[in-house]
């Protein structure tokens, strides 16, 4: 095996011997050999190849974490991967760019819409429901074990339509810094309402009176992310705002069930409950 020193390795590969260091820490390029009394690092020629992906993936942006786990997959998943990522990334630069533009809009005194903001007529019904305090990266962990793992495995009914469709609101800010609190709904039939909250004891069963809620829809179905997001949430505001039509709750984001989804999980939507 030909072997090559860290600072020759990271002339060829065109990373520094301090992102190689680091590489090293994460296990995402781990040299082949580390003298022993020296600890200086040893790079194999072969590793050249993952090496230089590694930093092309970095200049377009790719995370550490992504990255270490493309290094790990055959060519043509990791080509894969890599084309989910820049889809994403291709998205969230669109959304910046419609963000940018609103502000400009609202600061220069013009109306400058993101999203379409329909109403809807949401009848009364019976809830279980979870109020957690969570940052952002618990968000989806914590959802998917209520709603997946516990109540849609554990054979709870589901009630038609969108009245049917599970919710989060968010009764504050949720991010790396905030942790909300958020609060988890799942509608149920009324009829077996009781029922079903005595096999969940730790839940609440609650009744939410019917209202109106403003909602947007995304143009491609499937989950908000980043400045989207942001977007869908500044689209309802001023749209409210605009027509005069005060909150009655929470922010909300309602997922709803798509069968042809295959695997990609439910649609969401962004609502906003009225007075």
């Amino acid at each position: 095996m030909s072997l090559v020193s860290i600072g020759e390795f990271a002339r060829l590969s065109r990373l520094s011997p301090k992102a190689l260091r680091l590489y090293d820490e994460l296990g995402l390029l781990v040299p082949a050999h580390v003298d022993p009394g020296t600890g200086y690092r040893w790079y194999a020629v072969t590793q050249l190849d993952p090496a230089r992906l590694a930093a092309s993936l970095r200049r377009i942006g790719v995370p550490l974490a992504r990255i270490r786990d493309i290094l790990a997959l055959e060519p043509a998943s990791a080509a894969g991967e890599i084309r989910s990522y820049w889809a994403g990334a291709e998205a969230e630069h669109a959304a910046r760019r419609d963000l940018v533009g609103s502000l400009v809009d609202r600061l220069e005194g013009k109306d400058h819409t993101m999203y379409e903001v329909d109403v809807r007529d949401m009848p009364a019904r019976r809830l279980l429901s979870m109020i957690r305090r969570v940052h952002e990266d618990d968000l989806v962990p914590t959802g998917r074990e209520l709603f997946i793992h516990r109540l849609r495995r554990g054979g709870v009914p589901r009630v038609e339509g969108i009245a049917g469709a599970p919710f989060i609101i968010y009764h504050g800010e949720v991010s790396g810094d905030s942790d909300g609190p958020v609060e988890w709904c799942w509608p149920v039939p009324e009829g077996e309402a009781a029922e079903i909250a005595a096999r969940f004891p730790d839940l609440t069963l609650r009744t939410e009176p019917a209202h109106q809620e403003a909602y947007v829809v995304q143009e491609t179905p499937g989950q908000w992310a980043g400045t989207q997001a942001v977007n869908a949430v500044e689209a309802l505001a001023a749209w409210a705002q605009q027509r005069r039509r005060e909150p009655s709750g929470g922010l909300r984001l309602v997922l709803v069930p798509n069968p042809a989804s295959e695997g990609r999980g439910p649609d969401s939507q962004f609502a906003l409950p009225l007075r």
